[in-house]
């Protein structure tokens, strides 16, 4: 068992980690910039470190610091949440160097999932379905680029090999538009991840988001927890999620299922993971892998019963798996919806000072939240303040409980996107089931 853990991560997900830690008796570290120092899990942890000021470079994103917080406090182990530096190759290549334990899988694998390219051959030869493409970046000859389009077939979508959260992306529709477009997206890749090969890939018309969650101990041993569908998004971000993904053939879902686990294994995945495709017409395309626990991750918990969390910290002190496939139970449906501090309109941050907090409550419900009364949302960080989830007998019974738990939340002193999501779980379309990643957009007019 891990005797102490550093928490290298701020919000809702640091005060996730913090209660799991403690309900395994593992002493916690806080680090935090400058402007959280009263964020509520570094209130509750046994230490607290300043690791830097408030920008994320200066201070979440600071290998250095974070390694000497470890160093001065005595800590073993380090969970890095999501987001900064979660699937950072290097972060947890520097951390196990320095003697530590770094809770997730291995700087390798992290880099194989990391760039695209190689996560698609890896799951391609694990039989894992993928999008047809490019098989590889692209060269820099036009005559090659020009071929394998024709090849792979209009629309198609170019993307950073090193890309990720929407960036490095671009649709074409003709063949006119390719290379101007290949140019454009190479030098996003550039600038925003410091890569700049790309790969094609078949553009789907109207898939649904649906991702595969994982847990193995990387001593060969893995098993998945179902599936979630993520397909309400704006601009690539995911709005709200649900579990189990809903009307997908009980044949499809269980090949995909296998195929995850049989990868998991061929890999040597260790810790949570998450499995990302494309859904459509009854057909799986693999899209990637985050090496890391999820935003929403609470609604595999709720219909499952296993908290990912403790599990991920028992498998970093080198446990084997405690339980089997057929250990794995499902039970009835659940909905997430991310609360943001932005304007539910114009989607513009909203920071300020929480003047009245009041979370739902009721059976089923569950908030996962770092706010109180009187805190500052500061301006320097992602706008996610709290996670609704509801779970129900069945789909209609959970979200009937998400209406009333929305209906009952109460956030004053800063705007939210509250509004939106009253509006999306009385949605008709959304309460039937199934739609795709476009419907919200759509809905938006964006």
């Amino acid at each position: 068992m891990l005797s102490k853990v550093l928490i290298a991560n701020r919000g809702e997900i640091a005060l996730r980690i913090l209660r799991a830690c403690k309900e395994l008796d593992i002493k916690t570290v806080a680090v935090h910039s400058k402007v959280d120092a009263d964020l509520k899990h570094v209130r509750l942890a046994d230490e607290s470190v300043c690791i830097g000021p408030n920008p994320s470079a200066d201070s979440y994103l600071n290998i250095p610091a974070i390694i000497s917080a470890m160093e001065v406090t005595g800590a073993v182990a380090v969970h890095p949440g999501y987001g900064f530096l979660a699937e950072n190759a290097n972060f947890a290549e520097q951390v196990e160097r320095s003697g530590f334990t770094f809770i997730g899988p291995s700087p390798a694998v992290i880099r194989l999932m990391g760039d695209k390219v190689s996560a698609i051959a890896a799951m391609k030869a694990a039989g894992v379905p993928t999008v047809p493409g490019s098989d590889g970046t692209l060269s820099d000859d036009p005559a090659e680029i020009i071929a394998v389009a024709r090849d792979v077939g209009y629309p198609m979508i170019i993307k950073a090999a090193a890309g990720g959260g929407g960036r490095g992306m671009r649709v074409v529709h003709a063949e006119p538009h390719l290379l101007n477009a290949v140019t454009l997206t190479r030098s996003e890749a550039q600038s925003a991840f410091g890569d700049s090969r790309v790969y094609i890939e078949k553009f789907l018309e109207k898939p649904r988001h649906v991702e595969i969650q994982v847990l193995a101990d990387g001593q060969g041993h893995a098993v998945h927890l179902g599936d979630r569908d993520c397909s309400l998004q704006r601009r690539h971000q995911k709005v709200l999620e649900e579990a189990p993904a809903p009307d997908i053939p009980e044949a499809a879902r269980k090949r995909v299922l296998d195929a995850c686990v049989k990868a998991c294994i061929d890999i040597g995945y260790r810790g949570a993971g998450t499995f990302e495709f494309l859904y459509e017409n009854g057909h799986f395309y693999f899209i990637e892998m985050n090496t890391r626990v999820q935003v929403e991750h609470p609604v595999t918990e709720m219909i499952t019963g296993i908290d990912i969390v403790r599990e991920q910290l028992l498998i970093a002190g080198g446990e084997p798996l405690s339980f089997t496939q057929k250990d794995v139970v499902f039970r009835g449906h659940a909905f997430e919806c991310r609360i943001n501090a932005e304007d539910a309109t114009t989607f513009l941050p909203s920071p300020g000072s929480v003047t009245a907090y009041h979370p739902p409550g009721g059976n089923g419900v569950r908030v996962d939240s770092h706010l109180y009364n009187g805190y500052r949302v500061p301006p320097f960080y992602d706008s996610l303040i709290a996670k609704i989830i509801t779970h129900g007998r069945d789909r209609a019974s959970a979200l009937a409980r998400m209406r009333t738990a929305l209906d009952e939340l109460v956030i004053e002193g800063i705007k939210t996107n509250t509004d939106l999501h009253r509006t999306l779980v009385r949605d008709g379309d959304f309460q039937r089931g199934g739609v795709n990643i476009h419907y919200l957009e759509k809905k938006l007019g964006l």
